[in-house]
């Protein structure tokens, strides 16, 4: 399930690419299998990073192909890495965790090379708003949301660090009304049958993508998608 538009970010061989807050590894895998790059990824979590490592052990190697892949615990207010180092960066579903993201942001500028691109999302602001109402459980818990962010806010906040905003779209239209369903039921929602019931649609629908979800998400995603996605580019060294 990709909330980024892999397309979007021009990816080519022999770039490094980095994810920062990989989880589970699903931007860091598909990059991984887009172009022949080294792709690092970053997690605060250690269980995240490992399973983000499995993933990689579960897939074949592609015929000998040269790609590289590298993991670290790491947090996103001090990244380990030089400055310019990066090709590519992806943040998805991060900063909206992070109390001083701008910070993150300051660093996420940093490492990334000049001409490089950047792709962030996060929460669509009225969507996470009607969670944020239904269940106090959805953001306050350790290591959950601390802001519903204005996306035009967070625009302007990227840009001020000097990169050039270049595309907007909105993800996962189908996947709103399972969070408004979870937190409406929020005590029940880890028993309730019909959380479950969706849940097994989505899951049928990212294996199977069949035509008619593609297109009811397409139509959705303008509407009521869960995610905002933002595209920025850094200019070239003068």
């Amino acid at each position: 399930m990709l909330t980024m538009d892999l397309d979007e970010l021009n990816l080519s061989d022999g770039q490094r690419v980095l994810d920062l807050g990989c989880g589970e590894g699903r931007h860091l895998h598909a990059m991984y299998f887009k172009a022949k790059v080294h792709a690092v990824g970053v997690d605060l979590g250690f269980d995240d990073v490992r399973k983000t490592r499995e993933g990689f052990e579960t897939y074949p190697d592609d015929e000998g192909a040269p790609n590289r892949f590298s993991l670290s615990v790491g947090n996103a207010l001090a990244l380990p890495f030089a400055d310019d180092t990066f090709d590519v960066v992806v943040c998805s579903e991060v900063l909206e965790h992070i109390p001083d993201y701008q910070q993150a942001v300051k660093e996420i500028t940093r490492i990334l090379k000049p001409g490089g691109k950047l792709a962030v999302s996060v929460p669509r602001a009225w969507p996470e708003r009607i969670c944020w109402t239904l269940a106090e459980g959805y953001h306050n818990t350790p290591g959950g949301h601390v802001r519903i962010f204005n996306a035009n806010n967070l625009k302007a906040d990227i840009q001020n660090q000097g990169l050039t905003f270049s595309r907007r779209h909105w993800a996962h239209g189908l996947h709103s009304p399972y969070w408004w369903l979870q937190c409406a039921l929020w005590p029940k929602r880890d028993t309730s049958k019909l959380v479950a019931l969706y849940h097994r649609f989505l899951v049928w629908d990212i294996m199977k993508r069949p035509l008619l979800t593609r297109l009811l998400e397409k139509i959705a995603d303008p509407l009521m998608g869960k995610s905002v996605v933002l595209y920025f580019n850094k200019g070239a060294a003068r």
